[in-house]
């Protein structure tokens, strides 16, 4: 036989053997003979072509198959940290936080120098208010590419979150030697700046990064808040207007410049703006009402008058718009349609008491003041609405010239209302006025030890002494401490220009003096106390115009030309 036909023969008998031996033995699958050949090559390249596939999936909207994948990827590599990192990202966009730390944890395990896994787990860590564990994440991010700004930020962040200020302004200054243009560095540390009450040094870098952003909007907000609490008010309406320009759809900010402008007292520029909200189509009810008190403010009582009937007309059982229209009729001195409107407020209506005591006063003022009494006196014995009822009762008898009927009033419900400091004070106000400035001092101290930061009661308290001129250091104390509570207040500046003034430090008495009247602009008390510091620190001239002008307000009061003689007749202007 041919020697080659043989040796196919045999071959062939081989084969089939084998076939025959692998149908009668057990079967090896065809993915374990595979796994015994397939190269450390191979499978990374396996893992890969499945990474690619789940991120196909992704796109198409299956985070669960995309996931399935991964997993699949990371059987045939397990080393391979990007799986890890693919894996966190999808477990992210699944809101399931803690099995993302999970997986980018073990990425970072596996690759140590990897920067974008670094800066995932501290933000994770972030996320979850595992702040103190993000750090060194973060720090190692920094490291790992120092030219990058993200991690300094949000490194910084939870250095604040640990009421780490320091540690923050620190490293966002390590960024500003890189760029000292960065205008979201700037903007933390003026964030940072801001969280240490450090308002002064936040405007400082708010502003430097608006030079490389001016429309940064949230910039500017931030700085218009700091520039407010340092008192630079003018400055924030100026900041609040470059906001406006740049978005005049800004309703938030627009409310804000208004209110702004209310406790200025810049009544004209309130309304302007709320007038300018009503034009584009922002005129709500609200709107509307704050209008209409502006309106009350600037004494526009034919307008006020106008608006709330108007909206009257829209909304009848609202009783505090009728509880605003009597008020601008009473403003108007139409008495008669004033009365008329508060009797029609119900006693479950929140504005009872308040409208009860203006209806006292109409009763008093068309001379029938027991009418009045008689109201306010139903209202105390009926023991509803709390301390109210007895504090209106008292007024209007100080009103009345009463003031002792009034202590007798709140004396008698003192143990009913123990922890009530408007009543201690009230009672503190009354005593002062029958001349029993004793007693009174003692109300205000009770006052004080209540609610340590009640600025009216520190305030009475600080002027009764330096008015006496005794205890000046304590008064001091109290006036200093009233004014913490409330920066800028003109009649606290008042009581703290008189304190100096007995103290005989007339200069600081006079700045004082003069800051309160920027507040309150001619209010007669304060003119007469500048025109007394003026004339004891023996600027004539000043005092003479002071006193002139107080003359003019008040000519009826002959005290102030007596003592315009007696200046003129020191000074030796004849």
């Amino acid at each position: 036989m041919d020697r080659q036909l043989i040796l196919h023969l045999l071959l062939t008998l081989c084969f089939t053997v084998t076939l025959t031996s692998c149908a009668t033995t057990e079967t090896i699958p065809l993915s374990a003979a595979q796994d015994e050949i397939v190269t450390p090559r191979e499978l990374k390249s396996r893992a890969l072509y499945q990474y690619s596939r789940a991120r196909l999936r992704l796109l198409e909207g299956d985070p669960d198959g995309a996931l399935q994948l991964i997993g699949t990827a990371m059987e045939d590599d397990p080393d391979a940290a990007y799986l890890y990192l693919a894996a966190a990202g999808i477990h992210m966009k699944s809101s399931r936080i803690q099995e993302a730390i999970v997986a980018t944890e073990k990425s970072v395990v596996l690759d140590p120098e990897s920067r974008q896994a670094q800066l995932l787990l501290a933000n994770l860590f972030t996320m979850v208010r595992r702040n103190e564990e993000s750090v060194p994440h973060y720090l190692k991010a920094i490291e790992l590419d120092p030219a990058k700004e993200d991690a300094y930020l949000h490194l910084s962040v939870a250095y604040v979150k640990l009421l780490e200020y320091d540690k923050a302004v620190k490293i966002l200054k390590s960024y500003l030697e890189r760029d000292p243009d960065s205008t979201l560095v700037n903007y933390y540390l003026g964030k940072s700046y801001e969280q240490m009450k450090l308002s002064k040094e936040a405007i400082v870098y708010y502003k430097r990064a608006l030079v490389s952003k001016p429309d940064f909007e949230q910039a500017l907000i931030d700085l218009g808040i700091s520039q407010e609490s340092q008192g630079l008010t003018d400055d924030a309406v100026v900041t609040y207007r470059t906001l406006l320009e740049n978005n005049p759809d800004n309703a938030v900010v627009r409310q804000h410049l208004i209110q702004l402008f209310i406790q200025q007292q810049r009544y004209e520029d309130a309304l302007t703006m709320l007038k300018e909200l009503v034009v584009s189509g922002h005129g709500s009810n609200d709107i509307q009402r704050k209008i209409g008190l502006l309106y009350l403010e600037l004494e526009r009582y034919d307008d006020a008058v106008a608006l709330f009937a108007s909206l009257l007309e829209k909304e009848p059982d609202s009783w505090q718009l009728r509880f605003y229209l009597a008020s601008a009729y009473e403003g108007k001195e139409l008495n008669a349609k004033a009365l008329e409107e508060f009797l029609k407020i119900p006693p479950t209506a929140p504005v009872y008491l308040e409208a009860l005591s203006h209806i006292a006063y109409l009763y008093k003022e068309q001379g029938n003041p027991q009418a009045g009494l008689a109201l306010l006196t139903r209202a105390a014995e009926a023991k509803t609405g709390g301390v109210e009822p007895y504090l209106l009762l008292s007024r209007y008898l100080d009103s009345l010239g009463e003031q002792q009927k009034g202590v007798e009033v709140l004396l008698r419900v003192a143990d009913d209302f123990p922890k009530e400091p408007r009543l201690f004070f009230n009672i503190g106000i009354l005593y002062d006025k029958t001349g029993k400035r004793e007693e009174s001092i003692a109300m205000m101290k009770k006052v004080i030890a209540m609610v340590p930061d009640d600025a009216q009661a520190l305030n009475y308290l600080g002027y009764t002494y330096a008015d006496m001129g005794v205890h000046l250091t304590e008064a001091l104390g109290y006036i200093n401490h009233a004014l913490e509570v409330t920066p800028g207040d003109g009649f606290i500046l008042d009581s703290l220009g008189w304190v100096y003034y007995k103290m005989k430090k007339y200069d600081l008495a006079i700045v004082n003096l003069q800051r309160a009247l920027t507040v309150v602009a001619d209010d007669p008390a304060i003119l007469e106390h500048l025109a007394e510091a003026y004339y004891a620190s023996r600027e004539y001239d000043n005092a003479i115009a002071t006193y002139r002008k107080l003359i003019k307000q008040e000519p009826e009061k002959k005290e102030y030309l007596e003592r315009l003689k007696k200046i003129h007749s020191e000074s030796g202007d004849r």
